[in-house]
């Protein structure tokens, strides 16, 4: 297939994705029956979000444009492809990334997320059959000319060891943050718990810690965090919540709660489910020291965004583009200048 077939393919999927098809109703199902971390609702965010910002086709076109994308790679490699399972459909950009490069890929799902890819890769060859010179699944990635592998720091040092003569791009664990100046709006603290609650905070793009000044007052930030209350009655969930909460009362730490999310004032940017760290910026600074610079567990900084920022606005934590590469590794140039 030549690039524009390619495009069309991914476009027609993205449709499917919008759609109520009896079969990919039932997949759905499946995988929240698989992973109770995995809610209709937050499937349904991840899904919404690849169909409408990665599957459109002008979209596509000019991602492809920037890049110079040929019909055919000038020298065709298989990678090998290690997905995540954090979040519904995690690894999804990773393959579309390949796909469009006109590479193919041999694919390695999660145990905790493949009935998802696996539907709608399924779907794929539906609708064009040619498409499964292009990909396949594997439980051992052998024989790969590249690799890129997603996972824990630990799953990482193994890549890394195993992955190391080849080409490869290795991400670890990242988590994101938030700068609060104190007089953001009531609808601006609702957005920021968007980029909290969704996922249950499990992606790496969504905030595990707040910046704040001194003297920062909580109480607007925890009402409006309210709207996400309900996930309290959701039992996964409020089992960490309760095991947290615990930790905190038996240790003697000083926290606040609105009954769906624990405060608690820490300088390490990676928080347990239901519990949000803080830390204060001291006075004057816009930017904390630790921030100032490339950090290496931080994917994503929200707030009110400035000229010339890498800050996003609030409430787009879990809103990438398809440019909006992890760890920020361009993995489609990877791809496109691959030897």
């Amino acid at each position: 297939m030549n690039l524009e077939k390619r495009i069309n393919l991914l476009a027609e999927l993205g449709d499917y994705c919008l759609s109520n098809d009896p079969a990919w109703m039932t997949a759905r199902q499946h995988a929240h029956a698989a992973n109770g971390w995995f809610t209709p609702e937050f499937i349904g965010l991840a899904v919404r979000g690849i169909a409408t910002r990665f599957l459109q086709k002008e979209k596509l076109v000019a991602w492809a444009d920037r890049y110079r994308l040929p019909d055919q790679p000038h020298a065709p490699r298989t990678i090998g492809l290690t997905m995540a399972g954090n979040i519904p459909l995690v690894g999804f950009h990773d393959f579309l990334s390949i796909f469009i490069s006109g590479h193919q890929q041999l694919i390695k799902p999660s145990g905790r997320d493949d009935i998802l890819i696996r539907h709608l890769l399924q779907q794929l060859l539906s609708i064009e059959p040619a498409a499964a010179r292009y990909f396949g699944f594997a439980e051992r990635l052998a024989g790969c000319n590249a690799y890129i592998a997603t996972g824990s720091n630990n799953s990482a040092r193994y890549f890394e060891y195993y992955f190391a003569k080849y080409p490869h791009i290795i991400r670890r664990n990242r988590t994101s943050v938030a700068i609060l100046t104190g007089d953001e709006t009531m609808n601006e603290l609702e957005k920021l718990a968007d980029d909290v609650y969704q996922y249950f905070g499990l992606g790496c793009r969504n905030i595990t810690q707040l910046y704040v000044p001194e003297n920062y007052d909580f109480l607007s930030l925890l009402q409006a965090f309210r709207k996400y209350n309900y996930l309290s009655q959701i039992t996964k969930y409020k089992h960490n919540y309760d095991y947290q909460l615990t930790l905190l009362i038996l240790n003697k730490k000083t926290y606040m709660s609105n009954e769906s999310i624990l405060l608690a004032g820490n300088d390490s940017p990676f928080s347990p489910i239901s519990v949000l760290h803080y830390a204060y910026c001291r006075p004057g600074e816009t930017l904390p020291a630790t921030l100032s610079g490339h950090h290496p567990d931080i994917q994503t900084i929200v707030g009110r965004r400035t000229p010339a920022s890498s800050v996003i606005p609030f409430g787009h934590a879990q809103q990438p583009g398809l440019e909006d590469y992890a760890d920020g590794v361009d993995t489609l140039k990877f791809l496109r200048d691959l030897p």
